[in-house]
């Protein structure tokens, strides 16, 4: 059950300017590559790349979710080679950042020009790996949200704000 508002649309949108500004700002000689996650970053690598307004470049990846009986994995390669090429890797979450380890050190090992990371919500007090983090939207605490991407269950991706949710209501 969504219980409140956390950050509405116009808080967000705001944000996202912030965000897309700064990345114009250094990267205006260059074209890099964002790198979105897929499903629930596509908004946020959207809405970050119309706010950026240089030239760039997005394509998505998916990678299986970290669970300590399991191995990461990439379910969607980048269809585009990033050897040579400025990589921004787009996160709508970033909580252990164990899977985020796994991608940065595979994309290293294509040798890229660089790999920077930005997110929308920052968990930094669960961080389990090192993880540098460029260009952060928000830093959240551990509460469950919906909307502007993220789902429950496949649902509320398409809700406007980000939105505290309860599934146990």
């Amino acid at each position: 059950m969504i219980e409140r508002v956390v950050f509405d649309a116009e808080t967000i949108a705001r944000r996202v300017g912030e965000l897309g500004a700064a990345i114009a700002a250094d990267y205006k000689e260059k074209t890099p590559m964002l790198i979105g996650a897929l499903n629930s970053g596509t908004t946020f690598t959207a809405d970050l790349s119309r706010a950026a307004g240089i030239p760039l470049e997005i394509d998505f990846i998916a990678v299986s979710h970290f669970r300590p009986s399991e191995n990461v994995r990439f379910e969607k390669d980048t269809a585009t080679p990033v050897t040579g090429r400025h990589i921004l890797l787009v996160e709508p979450v970033i909580d252990t950042g164990l899977t985020l380890q796994y991608v940065i050190n595979t994309l290293r090992g294509r040798s890229p020009a660089s790999i920077e990371v930005c997110t929308l919500l920052d968990r930094p007090h669960r961080r389990l790996a090192q993880i540098d983090v460029r260009y952060r939207g928000f830093e959240i605490a551990d509460t469950f949200l919906v909307g502007y991407g993220l789902d429950y269950q496949g649902r509320y991706r398409e809700l406007p704000g980000l939105y505290a949710y309860d599934p146990a209501a």
